[in-house]
C-alpha cells in the first residue's frame, strides 16, 4: 500500500533527467527542485506517469505540492530525491487532499470526511468515469470549503481514484 508523503514549496529549477545511458528516454523525465522557504529542499523525479492535478503546467516560481510514496526506497543524497507520484500546483480557489479514505470516506489521518453528491465527479487518472464506490481506496480529492468540525467535512467537486 502506498503511504503518501508530501513536500510543499516553490519550484526553483526544472531540468531534464536521464534515467539510462542510451538516451532513448531523453526528455521524458525531468527533475523539479522545490524549496519550502524554511531551509529545506527536495528534488522530484517526474516521469511520464506522474499525475498532474488538472494537467497544470508547472514553471519556476510556482508553488506546488509533490506527493511520493514514503515506503519507497530513496537514494541517500542531499537534497532528498523522490519519485513524484502526484503534483499539485497551488490554486487559491481549490483544496486538494491525497490520502487513503476508509469505508466511511474518512482520510487515514482523520482530518477530512467526504460527503458525496450527485454532482461529485468520480474519475480515473485517465479521465474516464469510475463506476464503483470510492471507499477504501487511495484518492485525490479536489474540494472547496469545509466544515470546522473534526474531522472537517466537505462535498468534493472531483475525486480521482488512484488504483
Amino acid at each position: 500500500m502506498i503511504h503518501f508523503q508530501h513536500f510543499q514549496g516553490t519550484v526553483t529549477m526544472i531540468s531534464d533527467f536521464n534515467i539510462n545511458s542510451t538516451g532513448e528516454d531523453k526528455g521524458c523525465y525531468s527533475l523539479i527542485s522545490v524549496d519550502n522557504g524554511l531551509g529545506a529542499s527536495v528534488n522530484f523525479v517526474v516521469s511520464p506517469t506522474t499525475y498532474f492535478v488538472d494537467q497544470a503546467m508547472v514553471a519556476i516560481g510556482d508553488k506546488i505540492t509533490g506527493y511520493y510514496d514514503g515506503n519507497a526506497p530513496v537514494p541517500l543524497i542531499f537534497p532528498p530525491q523522490y519519485r513524484a507520484l502526484i503534483i499539485v500546483k497551488d490554486n487559491p480557489y481549490q483544496n486538494v487532499k491525497v490520502d487513503y479514505f476508509n469505508y466511511q470516506l474518512e482520510s487515514s489521518d482523520g482530518q477530512l470526511k467526504l460527503n458525496l453528491s450527485p454532482f461529485t465527479q468520480i474519475l480515473l487518472p485517465n479521465g474516464q468515469l469510475f463506476r464503483q464506490n470510492p471507499a477504501n481506496r487511495n484518492l485525490i480529492v479536489i474540494f472547496g470549503a469545509t466544515t470546522r468540525s473534526i474531522p472537517a467535512q466537505t462535498t468534493p467537486s472531483k475525486i480521482i481514484v488512484w488504483c
